[in-house]
């Protein structure tokens, strides 16, 4: 198991709550980090987009990933949620050894 940080856009905060406690209670993630409040500005179906969302931080494993990926995309209301893994290359020891056991 190796861990990872996955990055996932919701349209408000109350979604994103809902996603994160959802990840925890399945113990597909140990921990989300919700930030509300953020801009984005992208192109969706070839028109200018700029809203408000809320990013998770959702830190896992990288065994996790595929379950969790599924989970989102089932809870999700965007057609296409932006989910994105980035390994975590280091971390205080402890901290790495409560997640793991948070997700087993």
């Amino acid at each position: 198991m190796k861990p990872i940080l996955v990055y996932i856009t919701a349209p408000d905060e109350k979604d994103a709550e809902m996603i994160g406690t959802t990840l925890v209670k399945k113990k597909l993630a140990s921990c989300v980090n919700i930030l509300p409040g953020i801009h984005c500005q992208y192109i969706w179906k070839g028109k200018f987009q700029h809203d408000k969302e809320a990013v998770m931080l959702v830190k896992t494993f990288d065994t996790k990933y595929k379950q969790l990926e599924k989970t989102v995309k089932k809870l999700h209301c965007y057609e296409n949620p932006c989910i994105i893994a980035l390994p975590i290359t280091k971390g205080s020891k402890e901290y790495l050894t409560w997640s793991k056991k948070q997700c087993t």
